[in-house]
């Protein structure tokens, strides 16, 4: 045979990648208290501090933190208390109620918020307005002194109810000598009430200029970054809409059949080989094998084809798909976190998490941001002390105030993962499975696609279409032969033999001393007959005589079938032409493309004709054939080498070298075997239309990305030298604390729109 397959049964396959990838104890903790990129590393470092941690990774726009290993729930809440931050446990039982929970503990915060927000605005509003219209705000009488003590008094008990969580985040941080948001803020807001506090109690101590007070900036602030963090919250929780529908799918009950009586239990009490019933409009509830009856279910849902697949006897049912027509009954194979649903549902949640390299560079920054800025204030304070106008004091009070309000580098936070879980999400809409980030990254920047031809460009379901006799006796005969030795083998090729065999009623026997020999075909003993079967080759190597043959098989391979020689006691007995059809979007799916500027190459271990006729039918000019499966990876690092960023897609199983070497794996596969993680994004249906709605997602969710990170760079780039008063010399313009806290909240609510403009986002459009 031209393509041998692996020992691996992909069953086995799936066996080995579960126990590697989805068996690994992982819990997930929701964080309260983490207000900007500096507190991921912070929470991530401690608790990999815990003893039993292998992995921590927090998602910032989600605010959860996904934690790898057998360490002890309590020892992790306490860990990153101890950093600073509070940590909720979600310890439901199914991804259903841990989303309920989830959005409950998300609700709950959200309404605080606006309590807080609410609160801080019915003084801060009012007092805003009487500054503007002209009031003043300055201590100049007794009188003032005793309203403005009052109005000090409130404003810090909108500081104690409103911005509380500020001023603890603050504190935590500088116990544990560091810095984050909350430290910008309570620094911001508290050096402005106790200048503000001094000015009342001791105005003889400010020059009479300076007597200003800043409580209407306080609680400003204090009420717009409230407002900000409550709109945010609620735009974050429309970029889960792909987890939700996903989680929906899942059936919340099961009739099983116990004690020959159907009885309905609740999807976790399932158990492994309980016999289960699906009525017609019923949701499939675990993975299984159809044991009686026939129906058309509709999977759409999970690969996105439309139309209902036939199941019979014998077939495989997939949880969350929709039996349409019959009733079944199926034998359970797959139950809870195991089954193909549940698993996507974790390969979904795993991606939105994980980081693409840009992001990386975001966290890094947002680290050494905070220290930056807080020296910034400290210096244009000092600045506008010794050089500044009258009243330098409040000058200086104003400027290190709003530098460090404006330069809370939220926004930069939320710029990568905010745009990750909705482009994570809208891929799996698609029936694409992007394993992580640099996945998702490396996929927008494919130069050369290497497209295998069985199962990939074709339906890698071939069938016999001519037998050319030379020697052998009859067709029959000839067939029988074959089959008997292909039966064995897994390869599409040979199952197309065995298959056409058995539609004319024909067994396969037993063969003995088979031999498998790579890239070339195969042989065996046969009553007394030693049966050699594979390609031209393979005949010339064992000096068998062809040429009698040899134009037949090449005017075969002409018409993209692929001939097979078959000798008995090396004489040439005839040639058996199969022929895999072309999936009817294949020549579309390359066009789209080929139009954004990808080198499709195609790589076969089929003979140079038919890999020939099947490229020109595609539209394919580059296409490498007879390659062994050995040879699929030296072609992938020759391409590496002329500078090409390679896509490698094929069936994850006699690719998976191949797969493995390329920049970026695509596995085409059904959804029933998540196994194919082996690819780093899975088609989980046959079309290469998957492949090119993969690769315009990847470009949509690294351009939008790229829009946040620039939006939230020139916000902090401008909004700091702004803010320290560069502008003052030239315009006389210094910018109000209470503005910057208005530009910081809408910096974050840009950057969320944004990201959740990708929800709109039409891969087959392009």
């Amino acid at each position: 045979m031209s393509e041998p397959t692996t020992d691996l049964h992909p069953s086995q396959a799936a066996a080995n990648d579960l126990e590697k990838g989805f068996k690994r104890d992982t819990q997930e903790l929701i964080i309260e208290g983490a207000g900007c990129a500096s507190c991921v590393t912070k929470i991530e470092g401690a608790i990999k501090q815990v003893p039993g941690v292998t992995g921590a990774e927090m998602n910032f726009a989600q605010r959860t933190v996904s934690v790898s290993g057998d360490a002890d729930r309590k020892a992790l809440v306490k860990a990153i208390e101890k950093a600073g931050y509070n940590a909720k446990p979600i310890a439901a039982g199914s991804d259903n109620d841990a989303m309920e929970e989830k959005e409950k503990a998300e609700w709950a915060y959200y309404k605080r918020l606006m309590r807080e927000m609410t609160i801080a605005l019915l003084l801060g509003v009012p007092l805003m307005i009487y500054s503007i219209v002209g009031g003043e705000m300055t201590v100049t009488t007794n009188s003032e002194r005793l309203v403005w003590l009052i109005v000090g008094l409130l404003t810090l008990g909108v500081m104690v109810f409103s911005g509380k969580h500020f001023y603890i985040g603050a504190w935590q941080s500088f116990k544990n000598h560091s810095a984050n948001m909350d430290t910008l803020i309570a620094l911001g807001t508290g050096t402005a009430w106790l200048y503000s506090m001094v000015v009342v109690f001791a105005p003889d101590i400010v020059p009479e200029m300076a007597r200003h007070v800043y409580f209407e900036a306080t609680a400003m602030i204090i009420g717009l970054i409230d407002l900000g963090l409550a709109l945010e919250l609620k735009a974050r929780g429309r970029t889960s809409q792909a987890i939700k529908r996903l989680i929906g799918l899942q059936a919340k009950t099961a009739r099983v059949v116990r004690d020959e009586k159907d009885v309905d239990i609740a999807i976790e009490q399932v158990l492994l080989n309980d016999i289960v019933r699906a009525r017609p409009g019923e949701k499939i509830p675990v993975d299984g094998l159809v044991v009686e009856g026939h129906t058309a279910i509709d999977e759409s849902m999970l690969t996105g084809e439309p139309m209902p697949i036939e199941k019979k006897e014998g077939d495989e049912v997939v949880a969350g798909t929709l039996n349409k027509t019959g009733s079944i009954l199926f034998k359970a194979t797959r139950v809870g976190k195991d089954t193909a649903l549940a698993q996507i549902i974790n390969m979904v949640k795993r991606a939105q998490n994980s980081k693409p390299p840009i992001g990386r560079l975001a966290d890094v920054i947002s680290g050494f941001f905070v220290p930056v800025v807080m020296i910034v204030a400290v210096v244009s304070a000092l600045v506008w002390l010794n050089f500044g106008p009258d009243p330098a004091v409040a000058f200086a009070i104003v400027s290190a105030t709003t530098v460090l309000i404006i330069a809370c580098p939220c926004a930069l936070g939320l710029a990568t993962p905010m745009s990750v879980m909705v482009g994570v999400g809208k891929a799996a809409e698609a029936g694409v499975l992007i394993r992580n980030g640099e996945a998702l990254q490396m996929a927008s920047k494919i130069t050369a696609m290497v497209l295998d031809k069985t199962g990939t460009i074709t339906l890698g379901s071939p069938k016999v279409t001519d037998i050319v006799m030379n020697s052998a006796d009859s067709e029959e005969t000839v067939l029988q032969m074959v089959a008997s030795l292909e039966s064995g083998s897994e390869h599409p090729l040979a199952l197309a033999i065995v298959e056409s065999a058995q539609e004319r009623g024909l067994q396969p026997g037993k063969v003995a001393n088979f031999n498998a020999i790579a890239g070339h075909g195969v042989e065996a003993d046969y009553e007394g007959k030693r049966l050699l079967f594979g390609n031209e080759k393979l005949m010339r190597e064992r000096n068998i005589e062809c040429e009698s043959l040899v134009e037949t098989a090449q005017e075969l391979a002409t018409q993209a079938k692929t001939p097979m020689y078959f000798a008995v006691d090396d004489q040439l007995a005839a040639i058996i032409a199969v022929a895999d059809p072309i999936k009817e979007d294949s020549i579309a799916a390359i066009k789209r493309l080929q139009h954004n500027g990808i080198r499709v190459i195609m790589l076969t271990g089929d003979n140079r004709a038919t890999a020939k006729a099947v490229a020109e039918k595609v539209g394919i000019a580059e296409y490498f054939a007879e390659v062994l499966p050995q040879d699929k990876t030296d072609k992938i690092v020759e391409l590496q080498m002329q500078e090409e960023i390679v896509g490698m897609t094929g069936d994850g199983i006699n690719d998976a070298p191949a797969l493995a070497m390329a920049n970026v794996g695509f596995a085409i596969g059904t959804g029933t075997d998540v196994a194919i993680e082996s690819a780093d994004i899975t088609l989980m249906r046959g079309s290469l239309h998957g492949l090119a709605d993969a690769i315009a997602v990847s470009r949509a969710t690294l351009r939008n990305i790229k829009q946040n990170l620039f939006g939230a760079f020139i916000y902090n780039a401008a909004g700091v030298p702004v803010a320290a008063g560069v502008l003052y010399p030239f315009l006389g313009l210094l910018l109000s604390p209470v503005i910057a806290g208005a530009a910081m909240a809408f910096s974050s609510l840009t950057v969320v729109t944004n990201a959740n403009r990708l929800r709109m986002f039409k891969a087959q459009e392009h």
